[in-house]
């Protein structure tokens, strides 16, 4: 089934973002629990030093430049280490990662995105750890057009068929997209080889019928 949405395929950055927002929410209607701490860092620092500013500006306004000069040289201090450490979160925490949960016999999944530019190509870093035992690394590289058709309709099933025949976490609750040869639905139109082939049959049918009706003389009436 495809999205009633339309994005610019050309887009990478769309094509992405469409991509990271699906991950959640088909893991999560698996029943895994998806663990927020990773976005609530990082939306407390941004908003901290979004806070940071706002106050700097109505010191400004409500009392002057120099009244408030020692605050505001201390509040774009605080404002530069608050967005340093948004960065560093970022870049050395984060890493890309667009999900993180637990399934429900206890196994940690994270889950990290990442493209290069002007290449289509979606890869996913996925690590796996069980309750017991070492880490599980698992790297996937697919191009968009495999589940996004031809006027930017995001198709679910080829999607969700790639993690869950790629993932054995995933898999194992998704048993009937973990084998591919079940959906035959292709993502340009949603409908099988076989059932184009009869839709063009029937067509021809008809055109035929329709055809020999228009060719067959007319009786003049008496």
């Amino acid at each position: 089934m495809s999205s009633q949405d339309r994005i610019t395929v050309y887009n990478q950055a769309d094509l992405k973002h469409t991509s990271d927002d699906t991950i959640a929410n088909y893991l999560n209607s698996l029943r895994f629990t998806q663990s927020h701490t990773l976005t609530d860092v990082r939306l407390a620092l941004g908003y901290s030093a979004f806070l940071v500013a706002g106050v700097c500006f109505a010191w400004d306004y409500k009392l002057g430049f120099h009244a408030t000069k020692l605050y505001t040289a201390a509040a774009v201090a605080l404002y530069t280490l608050l967005n340093s450490a948004l960065t560093l979160w970022m870049w050395f925490v984060e890493k890309g990662v667009v999900y993180e949960g637990t399934s429900p016999d206890g196994e940690k999944i994270s889950i990290a995105s990442s493209t290069t530019k002007n290449d289509p190509v979606y890869n996913l870093e996925i690590t796996l750890t069980p309750k017991s035992g070492s880490p599980v690394k698992i790297n996937i590289s697919r191009p968009f057009s495999q589940w996004f058709d031809s006027q930017g309709h995001f198709v679910a099933a080829p999607f969700q068929e790639m993690l869950a025949s790629n993932v054995p976490a995933i898999g194992k609750l998704d048993a009937k997209r973990a084998n591919p040869s079940i959906s035959t639905a292709p993502a340009d139109g949603g409908y099988s080889p076989e059932m184009l082939d009869a839709v063009l049959d029937v067509a021809s049918a008809d055109a035929t019928g329709t055809e020999a009706a228009a060719k067959k003389p007319k009786r003049r009436k008496a």
